[in-house]
């Protein structure tokens, strides 16, 4: 009996498939490290809009890193505004955008109470 050529075949089997487990495992830790670093973002654009800066400004603040394109959007509702911080990033993970949308957007939202 051959053996290697057992094991072989046997690592052209299992190969792939750890491969794409680790890029997923990839995917989805950049995914949660970003959505951290907006929930960051989004705590300093609150405070910029309750101290009255500007739109400017907090694009500026956003996009100080020429790596990222963070935007935001602000909806009024009554007394209450929704302040929702974004951005997308892209899937390294063959087959992901199966499951996900490639690029996968990013999205923190929070709701003030505007006085």
């Amino acid at each position: 009996m051959n053996k290697k050529g057992q094991a072989l075949i046997e690592f052209v089997i299992v190969v792939p498939i750890i491969l794409l487990m680790l890029f997923a495992i990839i995917d989805f830790g950049l995914i949660l490290y970003n959505k951290c670093g907006l929930e960051s973002k989004l705590n300093d654009v609150i405070n910029m809009i309750n101290n009255g800066d500007s739109e400017d400004k907090i694009n500026k603040f956003l996009n100080d890193d020429a790596s990222t394109n963070v935007k935001y959007s602000v909806i009024l509702d009554n007394d209450y505004k929704t302040v929702e911080v974004y951005t997308s990033l892209p899937l390294i993970t063959p087959g992901l955008n199966k499951i996900l949308d490639n690029p996968y957007k990013i999205e923190v939202k929070r709701v003030i109470y505007e006085q």
